[in-house]
């Protein structure tokens, strides 16, 4: 079995892109069979997992399809109706060592956007979740996705790589304040009720803001996180008559499609008299139609925008990355064993199936004789000496037949198969 671990990410596409190949989680189990599905006509019995997240959309198996890569892109491109052609500039496609030192940094935080952010681990294990609930993991990416976690745990226990965070969230409220001169001034909608958006409310909530607003797709969850800030809940439905009532928009759902076009804040600037708006979409596929930062009223920030804000706290990180990448490096070399091993596994059955034949045939063959009569001795004997033959033949005939280098390699290897065979465990 190869290992793959493939897709794209926010160093390698931009937002325009990634939203087009998202995956919405309805869509995973039935993406997840038919990746199966590929690899199955193969021959192989493949295992699978789908990570897609605002910043990145990753798949990663396990099959003995040599040409898994060249299928996984075409079937990703086909998936989305996308020209494979226009997405393979961008697919980075890691086999083996190079995957599991991927699975290993993505959960760490260390090839996250945010250097260090913890909600990378958290959709990780929902993205495991899934395939497992799907019957698409099996031996080897369990085997992955365990000491993955184990890594990130690790990781961010013995270096600092999480410390001086610098959060989407945070910047977002870094954007907002060099728009307005006070935030405590300005009124706030938070589009959605996920994580991304608690965490956004969070900090904005800190500024002390003149009014927050939450508008959820589910009212009751809404109005539930509105409730923790001492805000209030809208139903999506309202947006039409109300955008032109808030300086600061911040959405993120999980809409395949924008809830927010142009024509809508047109109108809503035009309400407002021409006073500015702020506006962060967080969402992959975006929740606001780009076209509406062109107008000249409008501040509009995607994630990939925000990712320089972020960055400039990185700096600040960067001493724990090099600890974090020595612990990724011995974690991989210690899995990398795991799954050497693993090849010689059925290697080992086919000896043992063999042994156990052999060990059958002159059972039943010391039985007859003692059916018959035969002194009992003198069957253990025969029974002692038999199986020795066989165990003997193998090594002998191979010894026997081979030549020069072949000759010497075995002769090197057949002291060292025989040294533990006359040491019975007691």
């Amino acid at each position: 079995m190869q290992l793959l671990a493939l897709g794209l990410n926010h160093h390698t596409a931009p937002v325009s892109l990634r939203e087009r190949v998202a995956f919405p989680f309805e869509q995973i189990e039935p993406a997840l069979a038919a990746l199966k599905g590929l690899w199955h006509a193969q021959g192989s019995a493949p295992e699978a997992a789908i990570l897609s997240t605002c910043n990145r959309t990753e798949i990663y198996c396990a099959t003995a399809d040599a040409a898994a890569r060249e299928r996984a892109i075409h079937w990703l491109a086909q998936f989305h109706n996308i020209p494979a052609a226009e997405l393979a500039p961008h697919i980075y496609a890691l086999p083996q060592s190079d995957a599991v030192r991927h699975a290993f940094r993505v959960a760490s935080g260390l090839d996250s956007m945010v250097l260090g952010e913890t909600q990378i681990l958290g959709q990780l294990k929902d993205a495991v979740r899934t395939a497992s609930e799907a019957g698409a993991l099996g031996t080897y990416l369990n085997q992955l996705f365990q000491r993955t976690f184990a890594v990130a745990k690790e990781v961010r226990g013995q270096t600092e790589i999480g410390a001086h965070s610098v959060s989407m969230a945070a910047a977002a409220v870094r954007l907002a304040q060099r728009i307005f001169e006070s935030i405590s001034t300005q009124n706030i909608l938070f589009i959605g009720a996920g994580e991304m958006i608690d965490l956004c409310a969070t900090h904005f909530a800190a500024q002390n803001p003149k009014s927050l607003y939450v508008a959820n797709r589910t009212a009751e969850r809404g109005e539930k996180l509105a409730e923790r800030f001492g805000g209030s809940a809208i139903r999506l439905s309202e947006l039409p008559n109300r955008l032109h009532e808030f300086d600061i928009v911040v959405s993120c759902t999980a809409s395949t499609l924008p809830i927010i076009g142009l024509g809508a804040i047109e109108r809503a600037i035009k309400a407002r008299k021409h006073k500015p708006m702020f506006m962060v979409d967080l969402a992959v596929p975006r929740d606001i139609e780009p076209e509406v930062g062109r107008l000249a009223d409008v501040f509009l920030y995607t994630v990939d925008d925000l990712g320089s804000v972020v960055r400039e706290g990185n700096a600040l990180r960067q001493a724990a990355v090099a600890q974090a990448e020595a612990i990724i490096e011995t974690r991989v070399q210690h899995f990398m064993q795991w799954l050497d091993a693993r090849s010689v596994v059925p290697v080992i059955r086919d000896i043992h199936g063999q042994a156990e034949a052999v060990r059958l045939a002159e059972l039943e063959r010391a039985r007859r004789m003692l059916m018959r009569g035969d002194d009992p001795a003198a069957v253990l004997e025969a029974l002692s000496q038999a199986l020795t033959k066989k165990f003997l033949h193998g090594p002998t005939h191979a010894l026997n037949h081979a030549r020069g280098e072949d000759r010497d390699r075995i002769l090197h290897l057949i002291p060292e198969l025989f040294r533990h065979s006359g040491t019975a465990e007691k």
